[in-house]
């Protein structure tokens, strides 16, 4: 990345940073409800310094990634098939179509009776935000593959895991990497979500928390911190893109 690029991704954020510091000490918002970014940065190294925050990362990134890596490789190995196999599509297609528009906390009730309170129904709804993206995505771009080329593999003896590993994977990967970036995202909403509605641990956890004591520079560290976790997961997941996908650039 050159310096003009790197300038232009960061310079919005910047200017609204200063903007607001600006208006704290010029009197123009109110500093319980805004704070300053100043003030909110040093509450953050507070509680860096004590402890009590590196507990809620560890949490919030343990439940991300756990279930992103769970409903991702479940996503793949449905997506393949719904791709491969009309029928199968047919049949699962319209419970994937539902689960997007259903909202994934509606759930958790459900899952803490069937899985009890612990960390399994907290995974389990994360892993499922992610499920139904990479799901979809997979079907979809096994299924615009060209027939041409199936063929052209089977002509030459490819059996059916060659027909996966050469064919299916290569010609899916562009949307496939898609469909993980935007599946982790997700995770990581969904688990912050999920914390916000109770968990010990977690970012969601600490904004709640910080919402019911009033520590107002808590819930902006909470969010801060998610908003950093995004941006990194996208970059980290842009950069394995780079490298899987090549001919993308």
């Amino acid at each position: 990345m050159t310096v003009s690029q790197f300038a232009w991704r960061v310079w919005l954020p910047l200017a609204i940073l200063v903007l607001w510091e600006g208006l704290v000490a010029a009197g123009q918002v109110n500093p319980l409800l805004f704070p300053a970014p100043s003030h909110i940065a040093a509450v953050g190294v507070t509680l860096a310094k004590s402890g009590r925050l590196w507990p809620h990362l560890s949490a919030t990134l343990n439940r991300t990634v756990s279930g992103f890596v769970e409903g991702a490789v479940l996503g793949i190995a449905v997506g393949l098939l719904m791709g491969r196999s009309q029928r199968i599509r047919w049949s699962l297609e319209p419970l994937l179509s539902t689960l997007v528009s259903l909202p994934k906390l509606s759930l958790l009730p459900l899952l803490m009776l069937l899985l009890g309170t612990g960390e399994a129904s907290r995974v389990v709804v994360v892993a499922a935000a992610s499920f139904i993206v990479v799901a979809l995505q997979t079907a979809d771009a096994v299924a615009s593959i060209d027939p041409d080329f199936v063929e052209l593999a089977r002509n030459y003896g490819a059996r059916r895991i060659d027909l996966i590993r050469s064919v299916y994977i290569p010609a899916t990967l562009p949307q496939l990497s898609t469909g993980l970036r935007l599946g982790l995202g997700r995770a990581l909403g969904m688990a912050i979500a999920v914390e916000i509605l109770g968990a010990p641990f977690g970012l969601g956890t600490l904004i709640w928390v910080g919402w019911q004591t009033f520590r107002i520079e808590e819930i902006y560290i909470g969010v801060f911190i998610g908003a950093v976790f995004g941006a990194a997961f996208h970059i980290g997941m842009r950069g394995v893109e780079r490298m899987l996908v090549p001919w993308q650039r």
